[in-house]
């Protein structure tokens, strides 16, 4: 049986990313949760290793290329991804040695794929001394290869940011895409207040602040170790949320004794949020395609206290069979997406996301934005939410809805809470290099 240490798992997990389409933060929650890993620095070095890897890809695939003169493709999965560990070791860790990353990687190679140690070996020992005559572009000269090669995104989705905004803000949303991502959490307001939290985090050796926007939020800046192995966590006291998934359910702006539809639900983050807005006191209808996340939902709700929130299986884009009456004061259409303003914390949507799969989401997203307003009732709030920084699943989605709709308008919000992310043009966007957040899309909604 193969030694199970850090590498090793690294070189497991991507595989399963690569050829099964898992996702590395299910994979690594799995691996550590266990009881035969449990040295924090073997756990940081995993953490680290699978997400660095996934992030520089195409910067480590480029490496590959100039040195071995083939492209990573044609290399079986596990091969490639041997390399890649190595190559990330050498090139953006600072305490572990050449000679160590060198070694363990040949040492893999040569019980997976007997033979090809020598190429392995010859890449990685090469791989200091000729990474400068890499003929990687210049961004001057030729933006679109160099963001592609240099900062790791793939060619289509580089093109798109740049032909939607103009290549200094591609260069920014780059770069702060293979950023770690902070750990934001959003305080149940219905348990503890942020005070409270804070100090019970503190005397658990736990860092945090409060986040710089989101009222209900505080950034974890360190931490013994997982904080969802507390017991604040697992009392219901706060939920794991970007600020900027925050901040779109505010948007709704839920009142207590409200009727409000969470149209495309998921696992009831966005929706429990609204019920804690509105104390408890109303009904929040949370409907998913999914009946395992509908599932989790309604365990969550019970976790945090929550009985407002009706999760339900269904199919937003169908017809809904809702009892009789003047319709939903408010509804969030939180629209399955690209999650491309994920990168930062889902990095191996760059590689399985393609062009042509842009389509399909549209299509949807179209038809639950227009299925929604049917179920406002007049004056209601219809909110239309997405994680994706592209303009053609987010703007073009909600004009194509106006244009067809002239009796409803966009009304952004006045609050000053939103001030820095409402635009000129009325629409809800945060960045990961401008807020330090998700990227996020919103558009709120009248009739």
């Amino acid at each position: 049986m193969m030694e199970q240490n850090p590498r090793t798992l690294a070189v497991v997990i991507l595989n399963r990313v690569e050829e099964k389409g898992e996702f590395a933060q299910v994979l690594l929650d799995k691996t550590l949760s266990g009881t035969k890993f449990t040295n924090p620095a073997d756990r940081g070095l995993l953490t680290v290793l699978v997400y660095g890897v996934l992030r520089w890809r195409g910067y480590l695939d480029g490496i590959i290329a100039g040195l071995c003169r083939r492209n990573p493709a044609a290399l079986a999965p596990g091969l490639a991804n041997i390399l890649r560990v190595g190559l990330y070791q050498l090139f953006f860790t600072e305490k572990i040695p050449d000679f160590a990353a060198v070694n363990e990687a040949v040492r893999l190679a040569k019980i997976r794929f007997p033979g090809r140690e020598g190429l392995v070996n010859a890449v990685l020992r090469g791989a200091r001394q000729k990474i400068e005559t890499l003929p990687f572009p210049s961004f001057q000269e030729d933006p679109l290869s160099h963001l592609t090669a240099v900062h790791s995104h793939p060619r289509w989705l580089v093109w798109r940011l740049i032909e939607a905004y103009g290549s200094d803000t591609a260069l920014a949303c780059c770069k702060a895409n293979n950023e770690i991502p902070p750990l934001a959490i959003r305080v149940n307001r219905l348990k503890a207040t942020r005070r409270e939290v804070l100090e019970e985090l503190a005397s658990l050796h736990f860092t945090a602040a409060r986040t710089k926007v989101a009222p209900d939020g505080l950034e974890v800046i360190s931490s013994p170790y997982p904080i969802t192995e507390t017991e604040l966590f697992k009392s219901g006291k706060f939920y794991i949320q970007d600020e900027a998934s925050q901040l779109a359910a505010r948007l709704v702006n839920p009142k207590p004794g409200e009727m409000i539809l969470d149209l495309c639900a998921g696992a009831g983050g966005k929706a429990i949020y609204l019920a804690e807005m509105m104390t408890d006191d109303g009904i929040v209808v949370a409907l998913d395609i999914n009946p395992g996340k509908v599932a989790a939902m309604k365990e969550t709700a019970d976790k945090m206290g929550i009985k407002a929130v009706r999760g339900i299986t269904g199919d937003g884009t169908e017809h809904l069979d809702f009892p009789a009456g003047p319709g939903f004061d408010g509804i969030l259409v939180d629209a399955p997406c690209s999650g491309t303003g994920t990168l930062r914390r889902n990095p191996e949507i760059k590689w399985r996301l393609k062009a042509k799969d842009l389509k399909g989401l549209q299509e949807r997203q179209g038809k639950l934005l227009r299925n929604a307003a049917a179920y406002l009732k007049d004056r209601g709030r219809l909110v239309y939410v997405t994680c994706s920084v592209l303009p053609e699943e987010n703007e073009e989605i909600v004009k194509g809805f106006l244009s067809e709709n002239r009796e409803w308008r966009l009304s952004p919000p006045r609050d000053d809470l939103f001030a820095r992310m409402i635009e000129e043009s009325g629409f809800f966007r945060t960045w990961p290099h401008r807020h330090n957040t998700d990227g996020f899309f919103g558009a709120v909604l009248i009739k």
